[in-house]
């Protein structure tokens, strides 16, 4: 496995549409096990394959869940999604995001609280998930990267162009 180079905002790949994946190939499932290795890397929660440079419909998320047994003890739950589509919204929620590709920005976004995602898995096999809470925004906001939506997008102009400046200042 490796890790990946993350694109950063303004990186005009980031802002395209993913094209679907026809077959899920080794050459997929080996992009899907170096993007969880980066996503863990990064510390994020969500990665999805235009973030890496690959402007395909994937992406990978672990939310984690408390134990019930020792709520120290983080279980891991690990998803792949690829061509997901989201089939029902419900409930509402506002969370404060961040993301791997908008480095040192929170931004508070509505989503749904609920969502039915069908999607197919690493192993190419056509699944139907059902994602609440925290696991529902981080499959919301990994799709918006799908749709070439980013984080940026969820603010206004001004702050965006604040945030542009903040980066440039920033960067070496």
């Amino acid at each position: 496995m490796a890790t990946l180079p993350i694109l950063t905002f303004p990186a005009k790949s980031l802002k395209q549409p993913s094209a679907p994946v026809h077959k899920v190939t080794n050459e997929i499932r080996q992009l899907v096990k170096n993007m969880f290795e980066t996503m863990a890397a990064g510390c994020g929660i969500g990665l999805a394959a235009p973030q890496v440079g690959q402007n395909i419909a994937v992406f990978v998320m672990d939310v984690g869940k408390k134990n019930p047994k020792d709520e120290k003890n983080i279980i891991l739950t690990p998803f792949c999604l690829i061509n997901p589509r989201i089939l029902e919204k419900s409930g509402d929620t506002t969370y404060a995001e961040g993301c791997l590709s908008c480095p040192d920005l929170t931004v508070e976004v509505d989503r749904a609280q609920r969502v039915v995602v069908e999607a197919l898995d690493v192993d190419g096999k056509l699944q139907q998930y059902v994602f609440e809470d925290l696991e529902a925004v981080c499959v919301q906001h990994e799709m918006d990267h799908l749709a070439g939506v980013l984080l940026t997008d969820h603010i206004s102009r001004l702050k965006r162009e604040l945030y542009k400046k903040k980066l440039k200042h920033h960067s070496p």
